[in-house]
């Protein structure tokens, strides 16, 4: 599982420090806005590519697919016959991810040979495939994430799921009786780890709201107490100004709300003490989780061949190796993490509600994980809005290809993706009636409109992020009335393209008209 469920328990005379409680689990921080950036994309070159037997550490002790996919490539570069090149092309490919799933298992150890870890996370198996400058840009990106943000190379998304820190991604698959059973006390476990990690959360909330109010009411007592003084009569104290009278107001209704908070608090974690009591429950009933095997770990490789793809569409790119032709010149063009979280933070600000999820009457900022996968997919692709067992609270997943033609444009799409996979699922059975998709399904529908809804709208929030928050009106009236609506700009941005032209002007005064009449 993903976070310790040993979680001490509070009671009336010394509750648990956050650091105790919070510090191990694997949910976002609910306080925390913003991506964490830093300061460089690179940093100084090592000396990976330079080598000589980094091919043959990839190679060796990965079996049959190793020769076949030594023998392919050997064939498909010493051939110029197109049609050979073709069949030795798809060869390759076949063999290459065989190589990858035979390596995927092994990723835990810690004497794994660090180009077979390079072979997962860049598609680098001969460095001589990529021109000089290239395997010096490679050689400089920042290997560990120092981040703490949720982006994966795909070795590390892989040795997360082994470890068990991160649960394996959803797919569907045929079960025999054994593995119904297993699978029966995993969802069991599942469930009760999901409802564990969303109380977790709601109590980081309401601890976040309690410590803002105390804040308040400290500032409401030092501008209470901050008296004025007769010079004239020994510094006798003033009587309370009219400022102090509204502080000494305020300070009695703030001390109501933190008076609230603290019920509220309790009982949240008592709701913390049943649900680990029950998790507890299970496991002594024999329903422990099993160790994450050497099977989980390919069947989670298979995901992400099947995430590479769906990015790369069916008639994109489909080799699965880096080579110097199908790969930009330029750092900031490829899919390194520094580089997506740089995009991630501008499409955040230009839509504050991407990662945002109600959950208990409570907005909560969620980050989905991002899988960087070394292939020349276009557009990044949703996997999944949420864990199977955990709706409320629990990260999504999304996958951005590593060498696409315009990064930006892919990630917008994972993003994209991934708003309305989230939209769908909240509406459920009603999606096609109600909220963000109810009303883009809806003018879909009304303009007899071909293909696929979900795909249409991935197209028109790449220009509504693009586009229209520059100003340049690209989208349908009756689209851009939507997402102005379900997928606002922020107020700086709103401000300024109310001065861009008519249409922005109305959609700013309706705004206006929904905040006085309490509609919005």
């Amino acid at each position: 599982m993903a976070a310790d469920t040993n979680v001490p328990l509070p009671d009336s005379q010394q509750p648990p420090g956050f650091d105790e409680l919070f510090g191990q689990g694997g949910g976002p921080a609910p306080g925390k806005r913003g991506f964490t950036i830093p300061k460089e994309l690179v940093e100084a070159p090592k000396p990976f590519f330079k080598d000589p037997q980094y091919y043959q550490k990839v190679l060796s002790g990965e079996g049959e697919g190793a020769k076949r996919l030594h023998q392919s490539l050997a064939a498909f570069l010493n051939t110029e016959d197109p049609q050979e090149r073709s069949i030795y092309r798809n060869r390759i490919i076949t063999a290459s991810w065989e190589v990858a799933s035979s390596i995927a298992p092994k990723i835990t150890r810690r004497d794994l040979p660090l180009p077979k870890r390079l072979f997962l996370r860049f598609g680098i198996l001969l460095p001589t495939l990529l021109s000089e400058e290239q395997r010096e840009m490679f050689s400089r990106v920042i290997l560990d994430n120092t981040t703490g943000e949720p982006v994966h190379y795909v070795d590390e998304w892989l040795y997360k799921i082994g470890i068990g820190e991160i649960a394996p991604s959803a797919q569907d698959e045929t079960l025999t009786a054994k593995k119904r059973q297993t699978e029966r006390k995993k969802n069991i476990l599942g469930e009760l780890q999901g409802k564990l990690e969303a109380q977790k959360m709601v109590i980081m909330n309401k601890s976040f709201e309690l410590e803002a109010q105390e804040q308040a009411l400290q500032e409401q007592l030092r501008v209470m107490c901050a008296h004025g003084r007769d010079p004239s009569n020994q510094n006798a104290l003033f009587p309370f100004t009219e400022a102090q009278k509204g502080a000494y107001t305020e300070a009695l209704n703030t001390l109501r709300r933190i008076s609230q908070l603290d019920k509220e608090l309790a009982r949240e974690y008592a709701e913390l003490k049943r649900i680990t009591a029950h998790m507890e429950k299970a496991r002594d009933a024999g329903m422990e989780e099993e160790e994450v095997d050497a099977d989980v770990i390919r069947q989670e490789m298979s995901a992400v061949r099947q995430m590479a793809k769906l990015c790369v569409g069916r008639q994109g790119n489909h080799f699965p190796l880096a080579m110097r032709h199908y790969i930009r010149p330029r750092i900031e063009e490829v899919g390194i993490r520094e580089r997506v979280l740089q995009i991630l933070a501008e499409i955040e600000y230009l839509d504050p509600g991407a990662f945002e999820r109600t959950y208990r009457q409570q907005v909560h900022r969620i980050v989905p994980h991002v899988i960087l996968i070394p292939s020349y997919g276009e557009r990044g692709i949703c996997w999944e809005p949420f864990e199977k067992y955990n709706r409320g609270t629990s990260r999504g997943r999304i996958a951005i290809p590593m060498y696409p033609k315009d990064l930006r444009t892919a990630v917008i799409a994972a993003v994209g993706d991934l708003r309305w996979q989230v939209a769908k699922e909240k509406a459920q059975h009603y999606w096609m009636e109600e909220g963000l998709t109810g009303w883009y399904y809806q003018y879909f529908t009304d303009h007899k409109m071909k293909g696929d809804v979900k795909e249409q709208f991935i197209e028109d929030y790449i220009l509504w992020i693009t586009k229209e928050s520059e100003g340049t009106q690209k989208l349908a009236r009756e689209v851009r009335d939507i997402f102005w609506r379900y997928m606002p700009f922020p107020q700086e941005i709103k401000d300024k393209l109310k001065t861009r032209g008519f249409v922005y002007a109305e959609l700013y005064k309706k705004d206006i008209n929904r905040s006085l009449s309490d509609g919005y």
